[in-house]
């Protein structure tokens, strides 16, 4: 990040609240800064069609629905799960593309969940009476887990809706999210991973970017395309510049709320242990990769989520290393202590408190990663094995003391992934396994008792080829069904758990104690932070309002901005909102079409005759603007003030990298495919007329007068 730019983050740091910023909760929309910024008013029908339009993966990432018949848009790398896991040796979706020619021909997603928001309550009040403020951090999360369970339990039975209390401001606030769920998700349309990741690793978080990164997907229920309420219309007209957009998706996680102790642990601990990771990953994968064809299209979609993972850290990490950015923090931060503590008068510093539970994950942080994170462990068939020792022991206790991703509301959704009928490759789940587990003993040491169990005389990747071989916790590719023991354990309960002989099974149980005694530490650690968070957030209420939005949750969330470029039209640097077909086939012959900056065969095959196109060449491809996005945005729908589709997101440039922890609008820009882009694709390359047809419907959404 240029050094001016931070400067002008650190501004904003300062004055949080400023411009554009916000990831705002849809029950409490930025109503009068929308009215006088920009003389929009969302009326409550227009929110509501925009939140049931918008859609939820299971998988991380958003969506939306664009035709009555459940046809919902995302990105192609949102998809890349889908694509990979419905591959084959003989047939590559996620570098090859698919169009089904018919409905006939979707192809069902192995286990993708879609969820559609349906309502919100608040139930702070309720959580808050379950926690009395004196009971002790292991006592009070104990509470807190059970009275979350109950509502989401009892909301379950009386709506049948996905039920999840999520937790805002870092435990100011519990809303209750109703979500209608869709699990028969079939595969519509994917273009060439080339064309989705133009430009490779090389253009990731730039602009100018040239990226077709979509995918279409059609939700089924009861075997027949799911007819829905709520979907969004093509915009009739083209978005332009400094025009008022919409985002509506599902932002990850952001770290904006945090304290300066929070943020110092991010920076000098957790961001680096990430980086590790994941460059040991890359390298894992990459090398995979280069050993065949075969093993290039098993790992392509791994490898691509890898480096996308490891250069966003990398930028929110330079952010923090800034020491001016967190000397802005530290200022805002002591003026809202010194308040706080005011009002507490002798009561324990929430920032105190924060700062000493920080220390205590931090004091636990490599094994806790290691071992509950399941870093030194990475393989599909360990995952499927830890998830049934865990289902089968949680399933025994009431539903309010289960861990909370074993609770009764969340076992359809945990099952689905459970049980996918995903096809395993031992090489690859070899390989990872192996470099895991040489990971697990660099971390705790080669003669720490618990790696001297785990290997068991054994050097990592023989350990990991024997425990692969021996493990039937999953689909091997090519096997015979009545290979895969998952379903039938999960059924047979506590006691056919405790007595198979699986391999992989029995490496789950050897590390389960110690894995779930240091997630009791984090847990409880993390409740005193939540405590603290909670006073927090009452003063930064009194002072605020609702002008203030929590940190992201994945959950939906509305954000808005305005279609810009970078910079001053005319000067040196100035950087165009739009790109066009025009500029990829530029940026194409300039690199030569050397990877990754080559076409696929489709498109050289036409890039004469679309070359000729003048409408075609002028066409807007990408575009940027000033929302607030973070990671889980990609595939978030993109509205004009008439709620139709402008764009889909894709991605940030490198400067938005800062957004996790700071808004700024100066250099930060969300990355969009261009509605008019995407139909001017289907209709020129792929001659999808059929999908462009169900796209372009007449449907007439609410509009914002």
């Amino acid at each position: 990040m240029a050094r001016w730019a931070v400067a002008a983050v650190v501004a904003a740091l300062a004055t949080r609240g400023g411009a554009e910023e916000g990831m705002w909760l849809y029950n409490a929309p930025p109503l009068e800064r929308l009215a006088h910024e920009h003389g929009a008013t969302p009326t409550p029908e227009w929110l509501l069609h925009l939140q049931r339009s918008s859609v939820r993966f299971s998988s991380g990432g958003s969506g939306a629905f664009v035709s009555a018949d459940g046809l919902v848009i995302t990105n192609h790398h949102v998809a890349s799960g889908c694509l990979q896991k419905l591959s084959s040796p003989t047939r590559d979706l996620f570098h090859d593309g698919f169009a089904a020619a018919t409905r006939d021909d979707e192809i069902a997603c192995h286990d993708l969940e879609l969820n559609v928001l349906v309502s919100i309550e608040d139930v702070t009040d309720r959580v808050k009476r379950a926690v009395p403020p004196d009971l002790p951090p292991v006592e009070a999360f104990a509470a807190r887990r059970a009275v979350m369970a109950t509502i989401e339990a009892e909301s379950l039975a009386a709506t049948g809706h996905r039920s999840d209390v999520v937790t805002l401001y870092q435990g100011g606030l519990f809303h209750l999210y109703r979500s209608k769920k869709y699990t028969d998700v079939r595969l519509v349309f994917a273009p060439e991973q080339q064309i989705a990741f133009f430009g490779g690793d090389a253009d990731n978080f730039e602009f100018p970017r040239f990226n077709l990164d979509v995918c279409f997907l059609r939700a089924y229920e009861n075997g027949a395309p799911a007819r829905v309420d709520h979907h969004l219309t093509w915009a009739r007209s083209p978005i332009g510049e400094g025009d008022l957009v919409f985002v509506s998706g599902h932002p990850g996680h952001t770290d904006r709320g945090d304290t300066i102790a929070e943020l110092r642990s991010l920076r000098d601990l957790w961001l680096p242990l990430d980086l590790e990771h994941l460059n040991r990953l890359e390298a894992l994968f990459g090398a995979y990769a280069s050993e065949g064809p075969e093993e290039r299209r098993q790992a392509s979609a791994d490898l691509f989520g890898v480096q996308n993972g490891r250069k966003a850290r990398q930028g929110i990490l330079a952010g923090l290393l800034d020491p001016r950015i967190v000397a802005a923090r530290q200022t805002a931060e002591s003026q809202a202590r010194a308040r706080l503590e005011r009002a507490l008068d002798s009561e324990p510093s929430p920032y105190l408190r924060i700062e000493e539970a920080q220390e205590a994950i931090d004091a636990v942080a490599r094994r806790y990663r290691v071992l509950e994170a399941a870093t030194g462990f990475n393989s599909a068939y360990f995952a499927n094995a830890r998830t049934i020792l865990r289902a089968v022991e949680e399933r025994a206790k009431p539903d309010g003391e289960r861990l909370r991703e074993y609770r009764d509301s969340n076992r359809a959704s945990l099952e689905l992934r459970l049980f996918s009928p995903e096809p395993l490759y031992d090489a690859l789940e070899t390989a990872k396994l192996a470099d895991s587990l040489t990971h697990l003993a660099a971390v705790l040491g080669a003669d720490d008792p618990l790696v001297v169990a785990v290997l068991d005389g054994q050097p990592p990747r023989a350990r990991a080829a024997s425990l692969v071989a021996g493990t039937r916790l999953g689909r091997r590719a090519g096997a015979a069904a009545d290979d895969d023991r998952r379903r039938a354990l999960v059924a047979g309960g506590i006691e056919a758990v405790r007595s198979s002989d699986d391999p992989m099974l029995a490496l789950a149980r050897l590390i389960d104690d110690e894995a779930r005694a240091v997630r009791a530490t984090v847990d409880a650690a993390n409740e005193v932070k939540q405590q603290a968070h909670g006073d927090i957030a009452r003063e930064r209420f009194a002072r605020e309002g609702a002008a203030s939005y929590p940190d992201a949750t994945f959950t939906l969330r509305l954000a808005y901005g305005t279609v810009r470029g970078i910079g001053v039209a005319g000067e040196p640097g100035h950087v165009s909102a739009f790109t066009t077909y025009a500029g990829l086939f530029a940026r194409a012959s300039a690199k030569r079409e050397t990877p990754p900056f080559d076409l696929p065969p489709r498109w050289r095959e036409l890039r004469p005759k679309l070359e000729a196109d003048g409408a075609f060449l002028r066409t807007p491809f990408n575009f940027i603007s000033t929302a607030d996005i973070i990671g889980g945005n990609s595939g978030s729908p993109v509205v004009n003030r008439a709620g139709e589709l402008v764009g889909v997101i894709f991605d940030g440039n490198i400067d938005s990298l800062i957004l996790d922890v700071a808004y700024d609008d100066t250099r930060a820009r969300a990355v969009a495919v261009d509605a008019g882009g995407i139909v001017a694709a289907l209709e020129r390359v792929y001659g999808a007329d059929a999908l462009v047809a169900e796209l372009c419907g007449s449907h007439e959404p609410p509009r914002i007068p």
